[in-house]
């Protein structure tokens, strides 16, 4: 592997968690995503409260998906073993937090409905 292209990319992670997970994952993440935009271009600004409280999971969100990780990759953290490993386990837990943010603020903006600025 000389040079790392998108379709080699996909082919990782469709090795590392099947092809019907991965593209499982991929679609909710799309879904979420094009929800997101919705609320923000629906609302037109951000709730301070709202990002408070989905800030509140963040945490949550990076262990969640780091377990998920070692789960579905049939791992365990003592095969953590040099620096790349600790820099893929904590970009796993970056995004697993960042979604769940993404994901609880939609969620909230979703079933309260838009709030008004009064």
């Amino acid at each position: 592997m000389k040079q790392l292209t998108f379709e080699t990319l996909i082919a990782v992670f469709e090795e590392i968690f099947g092809r019907g997970l991965f593209w499982t994952m991929v679609a909710v993440a799309v879904v979420v995503t094009l929800a997101y935009l919705y609320v923000l271009i629906r609302d037109r600004h951000l709730s301070a409260r709202k990002f408070l409280l989905a800030q509140m999971f963040m945490p949550l969100g990076a262990i969640a998906s780091v377990i998920f990780v070692q789960r579905v990759t049939h791992s365990s953290f003592a095969d953590i073993g040099g620096p790349v490993d600790w820099i893929v386990l904590l970009g796993v837990a970056g995004a697993g937090a960042v979604g769940t943010a993404i994901l609880v603020y939609t969620v909230q903006s979703l079933t309260k409905g838009r709030q008004t600025a009064e």
